[in-house]
C-alpha cells in the first residue's frame, strides 16, 4: 500500500527509496493494494500543475492502468480511529483491512502501528525478512 507522497517521490526522484519500492511493485516483487478512491487520489495529485515539469500525463495514465492490471483491488470498511488528516483514511483502512504494509513519507499523519513504515524502513524490513 503506497501513500500518494511515496508515488510522487518515485516519479520525481528515480534513484530514491520510493523508486526502489515502485520498481518492486512494477516487477511484481511486491503486490500493491488499491481501490478507485486511491487511484483517483494518485491521478489527481500527480496531474497537479506543480508536478507537470517532472511527471507527464501519459506516464500517469500508464501507471494507473498498470496498477489496475497488476494490483489487488480492495475496498476497506471505514475504521473508527481518528486520524490527523482524514483524507489519509482510505490508505490507512485499506492497509489495515487487507493486512498490507502502508508505506508513507508522513508517519505522523497515522497512528503508531507496526504496519506503517517509511520507505527506508520498508526496504530494511524486506532485506531482513526476505533478503
Amino acid at each position: 500500500m503506497l501513500d500518494t507522497n511515496v508515488v510522487i517521490s518515485a516519479f520525481i526522484s528515480p534513484g530514491g527509496k520510493p523508486s526502489q519500492i515502485m520498481k518492486m511493485v512494477l516487477e511484481r516483487g511486491a503486490e500493491l493494494c488499491y481501490n478507485s478512491v486511491i487511484l483517483s487520489e494518485y491521478e489527481n495529485v500527480m496531474l497537479r500543475p506543480k508536478f507537470s515539469s517532472k511527471i507527464n500525463s501519459s506516464s500517469v495514465r500508464r501507471f494507473i492502468n498498470l496498477i489496475r492490471s497488476i494490483g489487488i483491488s480492495f475496498n476497506p470498511v471505514p475504521g473508527k480511529i481518528k486520524l490527523q488528516d482524514e483524507s489519509d483514511r482510505v490508505f490507512y483502512d485499506t492497509a489495515r483491512g487487507s493486512g498490507s504494509v502502508l508505506i508513507t513519507g508522513n508517519k505522523k499523519h497515522f497512528p503508531k502501528e507496526s504496519f506503517i513504515m517509511l520507505p527506508a524502513e520498508f526496504l530494511k524490513w524486506i532485506e531482513n525478512n526476505l533478503g
